[in-house]
């Protein structure tokens, strides 16, 4: 078992400070539109980096495109929803609503492409792949959350449209026009993106927990439900990696495109998920509970993720050399 990183140490530590010591409402009330610019800010340097064209040199494997959305915003929704269901005795609604959020996030970019790269996959088409996921998501996830939520709670869809579209959408649109000319910055500067991600996160994490302590929302919250929820996550986990796999084999994708389509297929974005959550739950007092089962699902797929990728690579390796000893054994 890897040791935890230290991002997962940061964000148990912000958790710890928020629920120990929450700061008074009126701090509250002055970090939220600070977090409002950072999480602009976040989809600005997104876009920044983006290149162009890496997207480019991966945009024709459009079958695995059409895969992994598939997977991320029909395969997921399909699997929780009759879930969310069950008869299950005291979960409270947030929690559910956490999980039926977590069904229609886009994949995660970062940690795709970094598996993918560690397991020798096509890169480029996870790049696109990824990239695609995460620009569709800014608009499938408050549209397809409105349908899963149906009765449950009312959801301004409009207004939370229009909130994206100004706190998410243009910041990454002005960043991609801005790529050409902070392209070279970045680059050159390759921490400022993963800084600046983990900033905004811990951020909202911190925010979240805090306004969930003072309004009371933990303290009715039994330690087993939160165990369960990282039980049910790591199941929810294997079975995407299992399902992914499975079905990039039945369609006949190449080794290289079957990697890509694991690792893009099985992820959920916490870099897009906790600012959209923001947005979408502004105001709602149990926003710490309904972003519990992605930060869960986080953590798990940074842990097990490189275990998968290191598999990856060693079976390929063992091929390169047996291809070698038949080489040289005519």
């Amino acid at each position: 078992m890897r040791r935890p990183d230290s991002f997962s140490l940061a964000m148990l530590s912000v958790i710890a400070i928020a629920s120990i010591a929450p700061p008074s409402a009126g701090i509250l009330h002055t970090l939220s539109p600070l977090a409002t610019a950072a999480v602009a800010l976040l989809f600005f340097v997104h876009g920044a980096s983006l290149a162009r064209d890496a997207v480019l040199a991966g945009i024709g494997q459009w079958r695995l495109h059409l895969f992994v959305l598939g997977i991320t915003f029909l395969g997921f929704p399909l699997l929780l929803v009759p879930l969310t269901h069950l008869p299950l005795p005291n979960v409270p609604d947030a929690l559910v609503l956490g999980f039926l959020y977590l069904a229609v996030l886009p994949s995660a970019v970062s940690s795709s492409i970094a598996f993918t790269a560690m397991a020798g996959g096509n890169v480029p088409a996870a790049i696109c792949s990824a990239a695609l996921s995460s620009v569709f998501g800014l608009m499938l996830t408050p549209l397809l959350l409105t349908v899963l939520v149906g009765h449950r709670q009312s959801f301004p869809i409009a207004q939370a449209l229009i909130h994206i579209v100004w706190e998410l959408l243009l910041p990454f649109v002005a960043g991609q026009l801005c790529c050409p000319l902070l392209r070279s910055l970045l680059e050159a500067r390759p921490a400022i993106k993963p800084r600046v991600d983990q900033g905004v996160i811990l951020l909202i994490v911190y925010l979240a927990f805090a306004n969930a302590m003072r309004n009371g929302i933990w303290h009715d919250l039994p330690s087993w439900m939160i165990v369960a929820t990282v039980v049910f996550c790591a199941a929810v986990l294997g079975l995407a990696f299992s399902v992914t796999t499975w079905l990039s084999r039945r369609l006949g994708f190449s080794r290289d495109n079957e990697i890509a389509a694991v690792f893009c297929g099985s992820k959920k974005s916490l870099a897009s998920g906790l600012p959209m959550a923001k947005v979408l739950f502004a105001g709602n007092p149990a926003l710490g509970l309904i972003v519990l089962p992605i930060m869960c699902y986080n953590q798990l797929q940074i842990l097990i993720g490189p275990l998968i990728a290191q598999r990856y690579a060693r079976r390929h390796a063992r091929l390169r050399n047996d291809e070698a000893a038949e080489a040289g054994n005519p």
